[in-house]
Parts: structure tokens; C-alpha cells; sequence
């Protein structure tokens, strides 16, 4: 006996030494909107356990109490209610459950991923001539792209912003749906392909952080993981022209075609030039030149599909000339003119 109680001690102790040096980035993050969602998980943790802890108590209190030695408890087998106890027992429950309600309605438009910033934290509004970064993020298999249209750049496995400006994510994927997390940043947010999702959100303080995939996408989901840096302003400038001399050449929808192409654990790459319409391409779906993009199937089907009716709406509606479009396309077009006939 005396031997287990020193190996639990011993465990214990060891315990506290590991976890001594851990990072609880969710509950000490660096970024405005990170930090609120870890508030939200405390409060709520907290109200919850005005409930549990007392439950928990109470349970082993009438254990002990009411157990079958102990002579001295009361026993009433005819008792069956009691006005102040329902109360007490439901009354409780009943307010966390609308404190948690209230809190859940007010943080879920609060920290909105898709609604611009506010403030740069509790204590500082975003001036008003501050500009957004607009990153554009693409989760292939198995890493990330990060194309800054404004910069005229992109990344693979390596992200970059300004401290104290609000960043602006369009997100997503290539090929299967994937999540992009930055838990010193904000809250995870899916990727998906043919479909845009949007997160804005503020790195607070500078520093190299984890950011990485949390949502399982195949083979390579363990390594698909990249490095976002918090820099001044001045270094985010050094940053961009590190990249812009990067030797990867430009990222033009060729190169992409072979970026795409399932890798485990790429290195970090430069590209100092990427090709405008890109990100628009890859989610659209039409990389290739040869395929209709997504966009322009909808603008079809929302005027009537390609039947005599669709046909005649395109041109009346939308000002369509098929001999302006390109060989695929027009082919495409008469083909399916042809069959309606």
C-alpha cells in the first residue's frame, strides 16, 4: 500500500512537470477573436458548473447521509413531494439555461465569421482608414495555398499578416472538404470545394504560430500544417519582398495543375507572381481552360437552362453572343441546342 501511495505521488508530480510547459493557446490566445471565443468557453464552463458541482455534492452527501448503517438518517418511505425542493431543482437549471441561451444568441452574431471586425480588442476601435488584407485560401491535398491578390503573391504552408490589422480569409478546396484552424487567430471554418467560405479576424501580438487542418481529408491529413507569422508592419513588408524574390516563378494555372496533385509534407514555397484570376478559377472549378466554369453554368440555368426558351433568354437577357465564346464553350452551347431541338 505504502509503495502505491509514493507511485501516485510520484505520477501526480510528474503530471504537473509536463504540463507545466503547455501552451493552452485556446484559453491564452493572441488574436481579438480567439480570445473571445475562450472567454465564451469559460463562462460557459462556469454556469454550467453552478449546476454540476453541487449535483455532484449532493449525490455523494445522500449516499453517505442515507446509507443502509447509518441509523440516525430519517426514514420516510411515504414522502413523495415537496413545493420547495421542485423548485429548487428546476428553478436553478432553468436560469443557466437561459444565461447560456442569451450568452450563445449574442456571441453567435458577435463573433459572426463572415461579418467585418469591430475593434482590434476590448480596448481599441479599427481606425478608420484602416484596409483589410485580403488573403485567399485554398486547402489542397495535403497542404494550403495563400494567394494575396493585392500583394500579387502566394504562399504554400506559409502565412503572413500585419499585427493590429484586420485580416480578411476567403477559403476553399481543391478536391474534398477540409477546415482551416488557427487557434491563436479565431475558430475553425470549413473549406469546400466549389463553395466560399469567408473569416475575418486580428492577430494582436506578434510571434510565430500553428495553424493547421482539423478536419480528417486522407492520407496526408497529419501533415497538412503550416506557420503563420505576426509581424510588425515593417517586417510584413520584408516578409512580401522575401517572397516576391522567391525562385518558385509565377503561380500560373499550369503550375497550379501540378500543385494540386496529392503530396504529403510539401516545404515551404515562394511564388512572387500568381496569375489574377486564380482563385477565382479554382473556385469556379475551370483551372482548365477546356471546362466551363461554375459561375457560368449557373448564369445559364438561372435564365432557363440551354433548351429554345434557356437559349432565347441568354440572348435577350443576358446579351450573350455565342460567337464571342471560346471553342469549348461554343461547342458546348450548340450541343445542347441541337438536342432540345
Amino acid at each position: 500500500m505504502h509503495i502505491l501511495k509514493n507511485l501516485r505521488r510520484a505520477l501526480l508530480l510528474l503530471s504537473a512537470m509536463l504540463l507545466a510547459g503547455c501552451n493552452t493557446v485556446l484559453m491564452n490566445p493572441s488574436g481579438d477573436i480567439a480570445h473571445q471565443q475562450g472567454r465564451l468557453i469559460v463562462v460557459s464552463t462556469v454556469l454550467m458548473l453552478i449546476i454540476i458541482i453541487p449535483v455532484i455534492a449532493l449525490t455523494i452527501f445522500f449516499a453517505w447521509r442515507y446509507r443502509q448503517s447509518n441509523k440516525e438518517a430519517t426514514y420516510s418511505p411515504d414522502w413523495d413531494h415537496s413545493t420547495q425542493l421542485e423548485l429548487a431543482i428546476w428553478a436553478a437549471p432553468l436560469l443557466i439555461i437561459i444565461a447560456l441561451g442569451a450568452i450563445t444568441w449574442i456571441s453567435t452574431h458577435t463573433l459572426d465569421p463572415y461579418q467585418p471586425l469591430r475593434r482590434l480588442d476590448a480596448q481599441r476601435a479599427i481606425p478608420a482608414e484602416t484596409k483589410p488584407l485580403t488573403v485567399e485560401v485554398v486547402a489542397l491535398d495535403w497542404k494550403w495555398l495563400f494567394i494575396y491578390p493585392e500583394q500579387g503573391i502566394a504562399t504554400v504552408n506559409e502565412l503572413a499578416a500585419p499585427v493590429d490589422r484586420p485580416i480578411s480569409f476567403k477559403i476553399t478546396a481543391s478536391s474534398v472538404m477540409n477546415s482551416f484552424f488557427i487557434p491563436a487567430l479565431a475558430g475553425q471554418i470549413y473549406a469546400m470545394p466549389g463553395m466560399e467560405t469567408k473569416l475575418h479576424a486580428v492577430i494582436n501580438k506578434p510571434g510565430e504560430f500553428e495553424g493547421f487542418s482539423a478536419n480528417y481529408s486522407g492520407a496526408g491529413f497529419s501533415g497538412m500544417r503550416f506557420k503563420f507569422h505576426g509581424l510588425s508592419n515593417e517586417d510584413f513588408d520584408q516578409w512580401v519582398q522575401k517572397v516576391k524574390s522567391g525562385k518558385d516563378g509565377e503561380l500560373s494555372r499550369d503550375i497550379y495543375k501540378k500543385l494540386e496533385v496529392p503530396s504529403e509534407r510539401e516545404p515551404v514555397r515562394h511564388y512572387p507572381t500568381v496569375a489574377s484570376d486564380l482563385y477565382d478559377a479554382i473556385l469556379n472549378q475551370c483551372v482548365d481552360r477546356n471546362k466551363m466554369c461554375m459561375k457560368e453554368m449557373m448564369a445559364i440555368d438561372a435564365s432557363g437552362g440551354m433548351g429554345k426558351p434557356g437559349a432565347f433568354n441568354v440572348a435577350t437577357k443576358l446579351a450573350w453572343d455565342i460567337e464571342s465564346l471560346d471553342t469549348p464553350k461554343r461547342k458546348y452551347v450548340t450541343a445542347m441546342c441541337t438536342t432540345e431541338e
